[in-house]
């Protein structure tokens, strides 16, 4: 019988990862939370046989390809920079284990401010790729990644004329079930609003999840506005994540 582990907040160390073996705990971590509990029909559909070794080794991969094309901004700081959240691992004495990931990620419309966000799909992921010929899978994510990004877009391109154009994102905050509500994700959090200060006091946003808004709102997200997704009739009785568009305002 496999041993609970405590529910006392345990010592988090949140680091930048630095090799590939951890995607494949990401990997799995992010599918345990998006796949199984929460039941994302977007996450799912970007992610094809998610729950089974072939998909899971394909995204696996596609994370990977991710950081290791990562770009820098004008002053050499990298756009896109992925987390791990470790923990003791409660299972061995000593060693540690990855319980939390986050990505966080510089936005502008402006050159060498940040990497520049759209609403077409195409900039993030090959739909012929994931699902070959098939058109009404290839039409649904691209409904579903327009709608999902249309707020952090609009909100940079009204950024694009200001002294401060660009943005550090929240693009992604996942802890593994066994280690939720200990505060983990909050220290992901506050790692990122840190770095953002860093950064010249960059405003963050994020698109919070059902379970997540409640951690970003304590630690200064404001909410703005929920994320209607507008997808065709046929798509409708999927089940389509409640995604909130938060943002701090300036972070200085």
């Amino acid at each position: 019988m496999a041993t609970k582990t405590s529910r006392k907040a345990p010592d988090v160390l949140v680091e930048i990862i630095d090799n590939e073996q951890d995607f494949t705990t990401a990997f799995a971590i992010i599918s345990k939370c998006f796949g199984h509990q929460t039941n994302d029909a977007f996450w799912q559909a970007m992610n094809p046989g998610w729950n089974t070794s072939k998909g899971a080794a394909a995204g696996t991969s596609r994370m990977v390809k991710r950081w290791q094309s990562v770009s820098s901004n004008k002053s050499g700081e990298p756009n896109t920079v992925h987390l791990k959240a470790t923990v003791p691992d409660p299972q061995n004495p000593g060693q540690r284990i990855i319980a939390g990931i986050a990505i966080w990620a510089q936005h502008s419309m402006i050159d060498g401010m940040g990497d520049k966000p759209s609403t077409d799909i195409n900039t993030a992921a090959d739909l012929e790729e994931l699902y070959p010929g098939n058109e009404a899978e290839q039409r649904f994510l691209r409904q579903c990644f327009a709608s999902f990004v249309s707020q952090r877009v609009k909100t940079l391109e009204e950024k694009a004329t200001t002294s401060s154009p660009a943005t550090f994102s929240l693009d992604l905050c996942v802890v593994d079930p066994e280690f939720q509500r200990r505060g983990i994700a909050n220290k992901l959090v506050e790692w990122g609003l840190e770095e953002a200060r860093k950064r010249g006091g960059l405003e963050s946003t994020t698109e919070g999840s059902a379970m997540g808004r409640f951690v970003y709102q304590k630690l200064g997200f404001k909410p703005v506005e929920e994320v209607v997704y507008h997808v065709d009739p046929e798509f409708q009785d999927r089940k389509l994540p409640p995604n909130l568009f938060m943002r701090t305002g300036a972070s200085a």
